[in-house]
């Protein structure tokens, strides 16, 4: 019963992304919607992003210089560690799970209350594609701007690391720049980026189809935004596995 209602659920997600990635009937107010949900969705994501980045850059350079207590071992291995560590996971998958929560949530009980509310219905019967008009904005915001999330993410994790080595002296700033400059591989970058836009991509539009097939009340919506960031978070934590055995 439960593998039924997974196929179906997956068929109506196809069929819903068929009417979502078509020609905007008129580009003017799909750039309007284009900017408002860049501001909304991602710029208002920064403070939160900025923060969790700062703190967990510091956390990983403390945990790394306790694995790595070992006179034979050089101390600029701590920040060749925390510079691969941000790069290559953190700021991207752990970054996205973080986005599915506060992003997710957002898109799925904004056009969720739209639907509950017949604004949709409304939007059909003017002849407006209503899915079209309603997720594609999100979805090209978050995708278009998720590499500039994602370098700021690993600068200000850097940077938190370097403000720990200030305050404790272990190890020293110049090990810690070192460590990072050491061996670097631009490929990574490259790397984070295409994932997190992968997962921007997971996350708006499983989000939007939630949202969008939203069937009955309010009490619906709180639960429909609930799915959409646990659904979100699994696909994002699949997609992860296979992106990295892919990209790599």
């Amino acid at each position: 019963m439960m593998l039924t209602k997974w196929i179906s659920d997956f068929g109506r997600y196809v069929l819903l992304m068929k009417k979502v990635f078509t020609k905007p009937d008129r580009w003017n107010m799909f750039g309007r919607q284009y900017l408002q949900e860049c501001y909304g969705l991602v710029i208002d994501s920064i403070g939160i992003i900025g923060i969790i980045s700062l703190f967990i850059g510091a956390v990983s350079c403390i945990q790394i210089q306790k694995n790595l207590d070992n006179p034979f071992l050089p101390q600029y291995l701590i920040g060749f560690a925390t510079r691969e560590m941000l790069m290559l996971e953190f700021s991207s998958a752990i970054l996205c799970l973080i986005l599915a929560g506060k992003v997710g949530s957002n898109i799925a009980s904004e056009i969720g209350t739209m639907r509950v509310t017949e604004q949709i219905d409304a939007m059909e019967i003017m002849g407006v594609n209503s899915a079209n008009y309603l997720i594609l904005p999100k979805v090209c915001a978050v995708i278009s701007l998720m590499p500039i999330l994602v370098i700021l993410s690993i600068s200000l994790g850097l940077v938190g690391g370097g403000i720990l080595c200030m305050l404790t002296g272990t190890p020293t700033v110049d090990d810690y720049v070192t460590g990072i400059q050491f061996y670097f591989d631009i490929s990574h970058i490259d790397y984070a980026i295409q994932k997190s836009m992968i997962f921007g991509f997971i996350i708006t539009t499983v989000s939007g189809f939630f949202g969008y097939t939203v069937n009955g009340g309010a009490l619906q919506v709180g639960r429909n935004s609930t799915q959409a960031v646990v659904i979100s978070s699994i696909m994002i934590l699949m997609a992860d596995v296979i992106s990295t055995k892919l990209l790599l």
